[in-house]
């Protein structure tokens, strides 16, 4: 790799001044004469990155190894302005910015083994770099969008002048055979990992008390603080009226019993006249600080005090604390320069609240402003739906993103109500970070550096800061309702594994299959409404997907553990027919198929149509079906007729929630109170239950035995 790349010919040389932008929408009121150009060393991509969380995004050129600085400037500039070789689809600035990195890795890697030209690359150049991209460990996504984004010096070899790439490196990297396509496939499949059960409870637990009880606390602990950073002294410096208002606050720090302010922080009270918060007791006072602090004859007054009550820890404020925690206030009192954070961790606990609640992505959040939030009220005015509005951008066709909403419950409706409070006018962006009150401006807030929302590092951070703040509170109150390790080592929260674990948590509902039908009629459906909002890359996939997935591992339980007899119901007969031939071809002489994702895959291009679910599980023949829609290849679940469907089937499991359905439905028809109209429901659908298992001759209760030992 010595030789150095000559000039072709016949190709248009790009203009220094040529403008790099001039195929993108800019942000609103940016001219594009102010956009970088060509023969700039540092491409400047913000004006075209419509996300408000983005910050600043530039190509340093000067980054780049020299020789290939002319070559790699080509390359993005044809990205950038969309002129793009046949087949290569536009990307976003985001990603273009994410793909300068990754290729200009490879060419420093080319120039510290004294490369000097593209064209000089060998296959086995093409080779050792894929090794050494494979010694770093990067995640499989990673590895393949490294590799792809090197493949562009090929791909692109018609827009670049002076140096290609010699080969398609695909041929080297690749199996040739598969074109890519078993690679590609790993890379696109959801690796977001789920939040663990056991973890996400508590988390949504604490989310939930701060957005509902704690809020309103640290909102009034704000502004009273921001109120007694706004008094104005008294512009008489006179002995007698600063005498007159010391004493008076000193006096009632004497009849409650309450330990004067400390300077800065300690675990422990500490005596000492020099440690007094003078400055806030100055406020509390409404005299000049100077004057208390100058003048000797003020410091009796506050020794005495301070012999008899002492000196507090930190800096209280006298805003009350309503909220409780069993039984108890959740704090003893809002310290001064415990503001910042609290406000932070409430914000923290909006987020989550909306990330898990609404399944909006990051940058769906990131963009709701004051005033998103709408509601629908009945005829006595009272809400009943809430719709929140956003701008969406993945999957979307324009990078200015579109307007999409999502419908949600009460509870994120109450998260934007704290927010649009935690965030005041006239700042727009409710996700921005959290202002203080600046002492120069009284009640004014500080929002120089707070006008844009936070990047998703700093939410990041900020959720698993929160995690940490609830572990503190409860060792130090002793509690055991903290958020548990997992593998000895506390989760790391990341925003996009809330959409993935509601996905997959609505996948596993009762409501979220076939078999829900019963006593969860339309709530999948309702659910994909509030959830998946009105973009293109709504949410309705990923649930679908995670369904499929529940629906593979259901299936491998009945197939892994057969036994004769097993089903009941109108399908049973055809149920047990159809695992039975899936089980002859994973399991035969010398070998059976026990690996989990290879049984789902099996079963997936061997699909038998059978859906397991809570009450039901639905053999679903199109002939029979009364559920059957001319555009469906499935059963429909806002269609579903179970108890006299004809491609019902009950396995032990389906049979025992039948049951427990029926004898809760007794237990509620004890209610002397309930209304007429709704016993004489729930006793028609009692009626329907019980005669649905008479049929299928199923007893109602466990011990009663069945022919066929279903019991």
């Amino acid at each position: 790799m010595t030789s150095l790349a000559l000039p072709k010919s016949g190709l248009t040389v790009i203009p220094p001044a040529a403008f790099v932008l001039r195929s993108r929408p800019l942000r609103e009121h940016t001219e594009m004469a102010t956009t970088s150009r060509f023969s700039d060393d540092i491409w400047v991509l913000t004006p075209a990155v419509h996300q408000v969380h983005k910050r600043q995004l530039s190509l340093h050129f000067l980054t780049v190894p020299i020789q290939f600085r002319q070559t790699i400037k080509e390359l993005f500039f044809a990205l950038l302005v969309i002129d793009l070789p046949p087949g290569h689809m536009e990307s976003r600035v985001v990603t273009i910015y994410g793909r300068f990195h990754q290729i200009n890795q490879f060419l420093v890697w080319v120039d510290q083994r004294g490369g000097m030209a593209l064209n000089a690359l060998t296959p086995q150049d093409l080779l050792d770099f894929q090794a050494h991209i494979k010694s770093e460990r990067n995640s499989r996504g990673n590895y393949l969008s490294k590799l792809s984004s090197v493949r562009l010096l090929w791909q692109f070899r018609s827009k670049l002048t002076s140096d290609t790439m010699p080969l398609d490196p695909h041929s080297l990297w690749f199996d040739p055979t598969l074109n890519g396509r078993r690679q590609m496939s790993q890379a696109r499949e959801n690796r977001t990992p789920r939040i663990p059960e056991q973890v996400l409870a508590p988390l949504m637990t604490w989310a939930l008390r701060w957005v509902e009880d704690f809020a309103d606390d640290v909102l009034r602990a704000r502004n009273d603080w921001a109120d007694l950073l706004a008094t104005v002294p008294d512009v008489d410096r006179t002995r007698g009226v600063t005498t007159r208002r010391l004493t008076a606050l000193l006096s009632e720090y004497r009849a409650e019993k309450r330990s004067l302010p400390r300077v800065g922080r300690t675990p422990k009270p500490i005596q000492g006249r020099a440690l007094v918060n003078l400055n806030h007791l100055a406020r509390e006072a409404g005299v000049h600080q100077e004057t208390i602090s100058q003048q000797h004859m003020y410091w009796h007054l506050i020794q005495e005090t301070l012999d008899e009550v002492g000196l507090d820890n930190a800096t209280y404020l006298r805003t009350p604390i309503r909220a409780s925690l069993d039984s108890e206030p959740w704090l003893r009192a809002v310290a001064t320069h415990d503001i910042g954070t609290l406000l932070r961790r409430l914000q923290s606990a909006c987020y989550i609240v909306i990330a898990y609640l609404s399944g909006m992505r990051d940058t769906e959040i990131k963009h709701l402003e004051r005033g998103c939030l709408q509601q629908w009220c009945d005829e006595d005015g009272e809400p009943i739906r809430y719709k929140l509005t956003s701008q969406a951008f993945k999957g979307e066709s324009t990078p200015l993103g579109i307007q999409a909403t999502w419908v949600v419950n009460a509870t994120v409706a109450r998260a934007i109500n704290v927010l649009e409070q935690l965030v005041p006018a006239p700042q727009r962006l409710l996700f921005s970070l959290p202002p203080l009150p600046k002492s120069a401006r009284g009640r004014e807030l500080n929002q120089d550096t707070n006008s844009r929302p936070k990047q998703s590092h700093t939410t990041v951070n900020d959720i698993n800061a929160f995690s940490a703040w609830v572990n503190d509170y409860c060792a130090e109150r002793r509690r055991s309702d903290g958020i548990p390790t997992v593998d000895g080592r506390p989760w790391r929260f990341t925003t996009r594994q809330f959409r993935r674990t509601l996905a997959w948590s609505i996948a596993r509902q009762p409501g979220g299959s076939i078999a829900g039908a019963i006593q969860y009629r339309h709530h999948s459906v309702q659910m994909f409404e509030g959830y998946a909002g009105t973009s293109s890359s709504g949410f309705r996939q990923e649930v679908e997907a995670e369904q499929a997935f529940t629906r593979s591992e259901q299936l491998c339980d009945l197939i892994l553990a057969a036994a004769p007899g097993r089903l009941a119901g109108p399908a049973g007969e055809e149920a047990e027919a159809r695992l039975k031939a899936i089980a002859r071809e994973v399991q035969f002489p010398g070998k059976v198929i026990a690996d989990p994702k290879r049984l789902q895959r099996h079963i997936t291009r061997h699909d038998p149509h059978v859906y397991p679910g809570e009450f039901v599980t639905c053999v679903y023949n199109p002939d029979r079906a009364l559920c059957r829609r001319a555009e469906a290849d499935g059963p429909s679940l806002q269609h579903c007729q179970p108890l006299t469907c004809r491609n019902v089937a009950l396995t032990r499991s389906n049979i025992d929630a039948l049951r427990r359905w029926l004898r809760q439905m007794e237990e509620r028809l004890g209610d002397p109170t309930m209304a007429p109209y709704l016993r004489g429901r729930l006793a028609q659908r009692q009626d329907e239950v019980a005669q649905f298992l008479a049929d299928n001759n199923i007893p109602k209760e466990a011990n009663g035995g069945t022919a066929n030992d279903h019991g």
